[in-house]
This record gives C-alpha cells, structure tokens and sequence, in this order.
C-alpha cells in the first residue's frame, strides 16, 4: 500500500509539473540550466528547436546539446538571472515569450553585469509546454 501511495504522489507531481503554462514552462528551463540539470532541459525543448545567439544558430536540440549546452549551464550556474519585464501571447497551440533580464555574477574570470532580451515561442504538446525557438541577445549594463 505504501508503495502505491508514493507511486501516485509521484504520478501526480510529474502530471503538475508538464500541465505548465508556458511562463513556468521556460522558468523551469532556467531552473534547470541553473541547477545542471540537462536532461530535464532537454525535455523542455522541442526536439525540432532553433536557437538564436549572437549570430549563431543551433538547428536542433541535439545540435544545440552538442555544442552550447555546456556552456549555458556553466554560465547559468555562475550568474543570477532576473527577469525585469515579462511579455506574453497565447494563439492557439503557440505562445511567444518576451523577456527582458539582467544577469549578474562572474564567468570564466569576468565580471558578468547584462541586459538581455530572450524571445522564446513555445508550442503546447499534450497538456504542457515545450520550447520551439529562442532567440538571445545580451549587452553590457550601464
């Protein structure tokens, strides 16, 4: 019986957690960069993601966990990230997410105080939410 009774809890918190909206759908990813958590960020993006940054372009979750995950949550872990404005737009199965943020800390020997934007459009699949594009971009604070 007790047995159950923690499979059912269990149950439950995992249907809580993907029944998210798309805000605390991407809070959740950034959680999950800041915590190290890549599996349970790589569950939060679409398989099909594109990635913006600096010019740059990750056509893929996998291609994206090849290549800058690593660092995202290196730099993730280093910084505190604080959303100043918050933005967004539910059509249908889509929504897009407009954040403005600024990040503080110290990363590989810099002083890191940004303003950043991230565009995110998530689409909803089953009862949650998962991200289809970011798109970031970042300058120094005055």
């Amino acid at each position: 019986m007790r047995q159950f009774v923690l499979l059912a809890v269990l149950g439950l918190a995992s249907l809580q957690a993907w029944a998210a909206t798309p805000a605390e759908t991407l809070a959740a990813y950034h959680a999950a960069l800041h915590a190290g958590d890549e599996a349970r960020a790589m569950k939060l993006l679409s398989p099909e993601a594109v990635i913006y940054e600096a010019g740059h372009v990750e056509r893929s979750r996998s291609e994206y966990a090849d290549h800058h995950l690593a660092n995202d949550i290196a730099f993730a872990r280093a910084t505190t990230r604080r959303v100043v404005r918050h933005k967004e737009r539910l059509e249908g199965n889509l929504a897009i997410l407009l954040d403005e943020v600024e990040t503080r800390g110290a990363f590989k020997g810099k002083t890191i105080n940004a303003v950043s934007t991230e565009t995110a459009i998530l689409e909803k699949k089953g009862d949650g939410w998962v991200v289809l594009h970011f798109h970031w971009s970042s300058r120094k604070a005055k």
